[in-house]
């Protein structure tokens, strides 16, 4: 089918929630992708921050493969061999004693939230509230969305989750004031990924921790987006010194299979008995296969150290390219967000049209997040692209005066 034709269909049969660009990827290959019509583009977005490996990595290809043509789906009703394996990875790698496997990272968001809550039951009536902060996305499921900040995206679906109030986020006395002894879980990402690209200070994380022993709630880290690397450490937490009791991960854990997982402590894991949640798919041994070899490589520290001097590397270009449309350049390893005087959706357009793809962290702010796996060469034709369509756009917006 041609380009156009697939664009149709689209517009016929599946539901219209998702606006998408006029490309039909049809491969990928490390860093790139390749459109239909045989185009190449340099990926700077990683399927949102997802592709840790980039496309088609041969080891992941190679283990998915083997497994697939060995085992595809038992249920949880029966032990298998790559599930245990990658608990026993992020397990050891990590302050968790247990993991529970999903299939997304809205779903582990529901877990946590629904774990968080069955352990407050055992401490006393009342101690169900839930803390989180301005700028939060953690999914769009009904639990996920309650924690979300976003009123445009909450309140279409109303009523949402009882129980739920924000505090500015980096502001640990606003914090303070609604962290109560009702409070059951305080829930952060210590890397805002959709707010903008704005990292939680040591210090409020490490305040958060000190409330939550003070008044026996527990810390949920949302790191879905900015964890296993992306930030040039492990886990994003460890900047700040500090441990949750529960850990949300997913996007890069399986490079594009469908894979979530609740990290959390023995405390909390074991107010959850038989039958008191599961799922039919979530931690098959396809997906955890490929979990293993992320996992693998990704936590390797010569790796981790190439990411963290490669993110740096990327600041620095974007900074030395001196736009005057450009408000700040922030952010933490290959989480990067190039906040704007203006709207971003021209750039976006424009970087497309130059073979870039790179994806908004809201209305003003550039989220750059490359595969892991990218190199100063790639860095360089990216930011040289964007230096581009930002002269162009400072031209359009001054002529247009």
């Amino acid at each position: 089918m041609d380009t156009q034709s697939i664009i149709t269909d689209e517009s016929q049969y599946l539901m219209q929630t998702y606006r998408r660009a006029d490309i039909v990827l049809a491969r990928g290959d490390g860093v790139y992708l390749f459109d239909t019509d045989g185009r190449r583009y340099l990926d700077f977005m990683s399927g949102i921050a997802v592709a840790a490996l980039g496309h088609a990595d041969p080891d992941v290809t190679a283990a998915v493969a083997q497994q697939a043509a060995t085992l595809t789906h038992v249920s949880n009703l029966f032990y298998t061999i790559p599930q245990v394996g990658l608990a026993r990875r992020l397990v050891t790698h990590s302050f968790a004693d247990r993991v529970f496997f999903t299939n997304s990272g809205a779903e582990a968001i529901e877990g946590a939230l629904k774990f968080a809550r069955k352990w407050a039951r055992g401490r006393g009536q009342g101690k169900h509230e839930i803390v989180a902060f301005s700028g939060s996305f953690h999914g769009r499921t009904m639990g996920a969305l309650s924690v979300t900040y976003k009123a445009a995206y909450r309140e279409p679906f109303a009523p949402l989750v009882p129980g739920v109030c924000f505090a500015p986020f980096n502001d640990l006395a606003a914090a303070a004031a609604l962290i109560s002894d009702a409070t059951c879980a305080v829930v952060v990402e210590p890397v805002q990924g959709e707010g903008g690209i704005h990292a939680a200070t040591p210090a409020f994380l490490r305040g958060l921790r000190a409330l939550c022993d003070q008044h026996g709630a527990l810390l949920i880290f949302d790191e879905i987006q900015c964890g296993l690397g992306r930030t040039g450490r492990l886990w994003a937490h460890e900047a700040a010194g500090v441990t949750p009791d529960i850990m949300t991960l997913a996007k890069p854990l399986a490079n594009g299979l469908p894979i979530g997982a609740i990290l959390l402590t023995e405390d909390v894991a074991a107010a959850v008995g038989p039958g008191e949640h599961g799922s039919t798919f979530a931690g098959g041994p396809v997906v955890c296969r490929a979990g293993e070899v992320v996992f693998d490589r990704v936590s390797d520290p010569a790796f981790l150290a190439a990411v963290a001097a490669n993110g740096q590397y990327l600041r620095e270009q974007l900074r030395a390219l001196a736009s005057p449309l450009v408000v700040e350049v922030r952010g933490a390893g290959l989480l990067v967000g190039v906040e704007l005087k203006t709207a971003v959706a021209p750039i976006l357009a424009a970087a497309r049209q130059r073979g870039l793809l790179v994806i908004n962290a809201g209305d003003n702010t550039l989220r750059i997040a490359p595969p892991l796996i990218v190199t100063r060469d790639h860095i360089d034709a990216a930011v040289a692209i964007l230096g581009e369509c930002l002269a162009e756009e400072e031209k359009r917006l001054t002529q247009g005066r």
